[in-house]
């Protein structure tokens, strides 16, 4: 099934014809993503794995915000959480479904940590590792929940 990805993020308008493919690309096995954003969320490094799981050519990575990524099945106030937490200097944990360049989607189990220098944020590193499989079932039930009380203003 493909959808338009316009209504993603407001960044999609850039990203002409890009469309939503339900096909899952699998995360590898001993490899993980890693990539550093500056205070705004641009993208300032993308390790190998990040490129190529996200379909997207590391100069393109370079200097885009990290939200390029966000699957529309991804509720907002798991993002929220995120910035709220690593603002106040938290490490943040969560289950997220990734868009790659190419409509398709992989699947992680992200940490993102705020880079502290003389007691100042500087910027977040995000680490992200194959997913269990059976806590992916769980969020994907907890996430649609989620999305369909945003829709209906229900969420607290």
């Amino acid at each position: 099934m493909m959808r338009p990805a316009s209504d993603i993020l407001p960044c999609a308008k850039a990203v002409n014809r890009r469309y939503i493919i339900d096909e899952e690309v699998e995360f590898p096995d001993g490899q993980l993503i890693t990539s550093r954003t500056d205070l705004n969320g641009i993208i300032t490094h993308a390790n190998k794995a990040f490129v190529l799981m996200s379909a997207w050519e590391k100069d393109e990575l370079i200097g885009r915000p990290h939200n390029i990524l966000r699957h529309p099945d991804m509720p907002k106030a798991a993002f929220a959480d995120l910035w709220r937490q690593v603002k106040n200097g938290e490490r943040w944990h969560c289950y997220v479904k990734n868009l790659r360049k190419d409509g398709r989607y992989y699947r992680t189990y992200a940490t993102v940590i705020p880079n502290i220098r003389n007691g100042q944020i500087q910027g977040y590193t995000s680490v992200r590792r194959r997913p269990a499989p059976d806590k992916v079932a769980e969020i994907a039930h907890i996430y649609r929940e989620m999305r369909q009380d945003e829709r209906s203003g229900t969420c607290s």
